[in-house]
Order: structure tokens, then C-alpha cells, then sequence
């Protein structure tokens, strides 16, 4: 799990029936900004830093933040366009949830692994 904190783990664990955001934060360790994001752009694939901050009425800035994060995660994609008028854009666009399913499920599948690796060697010496 990437750079989730034990305090979103076990507030996770500890809802009888956390929502997808919920899970998404806690399993990549983003912020729940950052998990709308990535929403708005399953819906609107192809959207610009500009357009993304006036839908989640947010500053460009933190905008930015935010798809740096997901394309670390790889939740994200981006694409560089080409204006007519010079210059470029970029245009950002969601992993399918299919495949963002499948990565939730192996950080989960890699993280307890871990955790299993963790609990073998303990020796009861703290």
C-alpha cells in the first residue's frame, strides 16, 4: 500500500462498509481530493489542469499537485497537445476503473504479504 498511514488503515478497518473513495485513499495513500480527481476524470477524460480546476472549483496549483500524485500512482495519464495557436496543453485521463481495481487489489495482495513476512519473524522481543 502505497504510503498509507496505520491511522487510515485503521480507519478503514474499522467501517463496516468503507466507500470506494475510502478505500482508494487509504490503499494509495492519497488525499480525498486527489480521489475526486481522478473521478472527474473517468468522467471527462481528456480535461486540462484549467478545466479540472473550475469542475472541482480548486486552485490550478493544487490541481497540479494533485495529478502529480496520480500519475505517480499511475492512476492517471497525460497527454501533450499541440495548440493551433503554439504551444501545447497537457490533457490528463483516468486509468480505467477495471484496471484501478486491479491495482487496488495488488497493493492489497503486496501489503499483506508484507504483513504476513512481518508477523513470521517476530520473535516476541519488542
Amino acid at each position: 500500500m502505497s504510503d498509507a498511514s496505520p491511522d487510515d488503515l485503521g480507519d478503514l478497518l474499522e467501517q463496516p462498509e468503507p466507500g470506494f473513495r475510502q478505500v482508494m485513499s487509504c490503499v494509495f495513500g492519497i488525499h480525498e481530493h486527489e480521489t475526486r480527481t481522478y473521478l472527474l476524470l473517468l468522467d471527462q477524460p481528456g480535461s486540462t489542469v484549467e478545466e479540472l480546476a473550475n469542475q472541482l472549483e480548486r486552485d490550478r496549483s493544487n490541481v497540479n499537485r494533485s495529478l502529480s500524485t496520480l500519475l505517480d500512482r499511475g492512476l492517471v495519464e497525460r497527454e501533450r497537445r499541440l495548440l493551433d495557436s503554439g504551444g501545447y496543453v497537457y490533457q490528463y485521463t483516468g486509468v480505467e476503473l477495471p484496471e484501478a481495481k486491479e491495482m487496488l487489489h495488488g497493493a492489497l495482495d503486496e501489503w499483506t504479504e508484507h504483513v504476513h513476512g512481518v508477523i513470521e519473524t517476530f520473535d516476541g522481543d519488542a
